[in-house]
């Protein structure tokens, strides 16, 4: 089930991120963040515009995607970066599919036109799995993040709504 997350689900949300931490894969983190980091960020969350959905199965949070404003300007209001998490023991088994393919579907409703996401140019299954939903290259820019002393670079993938 896909649901808006609420304040007692950011410890799980959290989590899930920090969980990604370690791989150097997925965030540009390189410690673990709190619940009180995060806590200003989940509030910038609008269920209606900007939205942080959760995966829940089970009872179970198992993977987490969102919405955050792209730039910070008024011009860009119909632009939106995604995010998406998912629990490792969760992983590749279609939750980050389903959650994208939801967002897409409602993207229009929140007055959303254009989808970007900036995924590390070595993080190859996130790169497939949005290329598979209509994710093009968009940009790419070479060894602008440090990870373990190992200059890494960026893929900027973005996708427009019909």
């Amino acid at each position: 089930m896909i649901r808006d997350a609420t304040l007692d689900d950011l410890p799980r949300i959290v989590e899930i991120y920090n969980a990604s931490i370690p791989g150097r894969l997925a965030t540009a983190d390189l410690e673990p963040v709190s619940v009180a980091q995060r806590t200003p960020w989940f509030q910038a969350h609008d269920p209606g515009r900007r939205p942080l959905w959760v995966w829940e199965q089970d009872g179970a949070i198992l993977g987490w995607v969102s919405l955050q404003d792209f730039y910070g300007r008024c011009a860009y209001s119909a632009t939106a970066e995604v995010s998406v998490y998912i629990a490792p023991e969760a992983r590749r088994a279609g939750i980050a599919r389903g959650l994208v393919r939801e967002l897409v579907a409602r993207a229009p409703a929140m007055g959303v036109k254009t989808l970007v996401a900036f995924v590390f140019g070595h993080n190859q299954p996130s790169r497939r799995l949005l290329e598979g939903l209509g994710f093009e290259r968009w940009g790419w820019l070479p060894r602008v993040a440090r990870l373990d002393g190992e200059e890494k670079d960026l893929a900027i993938l973005g996708r427009r709504i019909a």
